[in-house]
């Protein structure tokens, strides 16, 4: 069997990191009777809008991530590169079980902040080298800005949790 070739190799490690990530958040998000059970704000989009969503902002991050890569000035740069999206692939997970596993909109409401930072060091650090990339991570920066704001709507017409 021949190997990837090296410039295919970024574009595959990514696709399968975000593949990975968004099966990941698929697993936690139930949408049950206790989900079902929320007043939900006047804003919020139908659950059915989420999962197209979701899936244009992995494929988008995912190119984001290899277009960084390709541009990465040196070894140092992909170390910080891989850190930063491994870090938000944590915090976007933990979300999701916050949320949903745990149904905790007030803890996943403090968590979100740190989701949404994770996403602007992404800006940034790719900004320096990659403009491309970082526009590519905007759309995912601006949905998450406006989850945070349902999250925070859940949480005043339902609160307190626990």
């Amino acid at each position: 069997m021949k190997a990837l070739p090296n410039h295919l190799q970024p574009i595959l490690i990514a696709a399968l990191a975000a593949l990975a990530v968004a099966t990941m958040g698929a697993r936690l998000t139930e949408l049950g009777p206790w989900y079902r059970g929320l007043v939900q704000p006047s804003f919020k989009p139908p659950d059915a809008w989420f999962g197209p969503a979701w899936t244009l902002i992995f494929i988008l991050a995912a190119s984001a991530g290899a277009t960084a890569w390709k541009s990465a000035p040196d070894s140092s740069s992909r170390r910080w590169l891989i850190g930063l999206f491994a870090l938000n692939a944590g915090l976007n997970s933990l979300w999701s079980l916050l949320f949903f596993k745990l149904q905790r909109p007030d803890w996943a409401l403090f968590e979100v902040a740190f989701l949404w930072l994770s996403i602007v060091a992404l800006v940034v650090f790719t900004q320096s080298y990659s403009r491309k990339a970082a526009a590519l991570l905007m759309p995912y920066l601006l949905w998450v800005s406006f989850a945070s704001a349902i999250n925070y709507a859940t949480v005043q017409l339902n609160g307190p949790f626990g």
